[in-house]
């Protein structure tokens, strides 16, 4: 087993700085810096070290350690549900929240990371046992390709955003010709005149009608407009919380908010970056070969 030393130190070296590639905090402020890096590092290292290690396991017919891939699946499963009940207790103290298609993404997204991981590792190990330096460039290259497939789509690939006109009729607030709610309060109808924006989503194609439908997809668009230009709210405010809106004929999305700065092309630019969430994805247009 001597011999498989060193191609298990590279698989699993490989497979950690892939994780490190793959960790990102961002705008989002998620994994937290240092504690939530710290966590997402060493499970992307006991990835590293499985996915390495049943390489040898395989090639001496040790198939009893090849039940620790099983054993990993079962805990990167608990990875999953870690984020999703960390990301709901946050969740209740945001004045704009991500809401729970949102937070079930992020927890897919942690947990599909480690077995891109686990799987650079293993196939690193299995080149490096015939060409260490072969394995370790063709783990890292493995990792290059996949990581913008694992990305997904944004807003701006899915629909078009434009600038929509905040406007009155009497209590009833519209985004252009979107109505958004009635505002009672006459002081509340001011603030809103002075700092509100609107956005109106033109989705491109029937998917996009149907994928932009999605509540927690609207909601994700409010979120990340909060998160990044601040949000001109605070508890107790129901006239100022952040609304979405759909136009029931063409599909088109109201989004109105009260960004701290009243700037509509940086709103249009975080726009343009919001991820198309997995569980909000329609595809109806694929419909016609069913039929067919």
């Amino acid at each position: 087993m001597e011999k498989y030393v060193l191609p298990v130190i590279v698989g699993t070296l490989v497979g950690f700085v892939a994780r490190i590639i793959l960790l990102r905090t961002d705008f989002r402020q998620y994994p937290t810096y240092p504690t939530g890096r710290i966590i997402h590092l060493s499970f992307g290292f006991i990835a590293a070290f499985i996915g390495a290690v049943a390489v040898p396991s395989v090639l001496e017919s040790n198939w009893a350690a090849v039940t620790f891939l099983g054993l990993a699946a079962t805990q990167f499963r608990e990875v999953r549900k870690m984020e999703r009940e960390t990301l709901e207790i946050i969740d209740n103290k945001e004045l704009v929240k991500r809401g729970e298609a949102f937070i079930e993404g992020m927890a897919q997204a942690f947990e599909g990371r480690n077995y891109v991981v686990m799987f650079s590792a293993l196939i690193s190990t299995l080149v490096a046992v015939y060409n260490i330096w072969l394995g370790m460039v063709v783990g890292l290259v493995l990792v290059i390709i996949v990581k913008p497939r694992i990305k997904g789509k944004v807003l701006i690939q899915m629909a078009e955003i434009s600038e929509g006109e905040i406007r009155f009729e009497g209590p009833n607030l519209f985004v252009s010709d979107i109505h958004i709610k009635n505002v009672g309060l006459v002081k509340s109808r001011k603030i809103i005149k002075e700092k509100a924006v609107g956005a109106i989503i033109t989705p491109k194609n029937e998917n996009g009608i149907v994928t932009l439908s999605h509540l927690g997809q609207r909601q994700a668009m409010l979120h990340h407009i909060s998160n990044v230009l601040g949000s001109y709210l605070d508890s107790g405010e129901p006239d100022l919380i952040p609304l979405s809106k759909r136009d029931m004929e063409d599909g088109r999305i109201a989004l109105f908010f009260l960004p701290r700065e009243k700037d509509f092309k940086q709103i249009k630019e975080v726009l343009k970056h919001v991820p198309i969430l997995d569980s909000a994805i329609r595809l109806p247009r694929q419909s016609d070969k069913g039929k067919q």
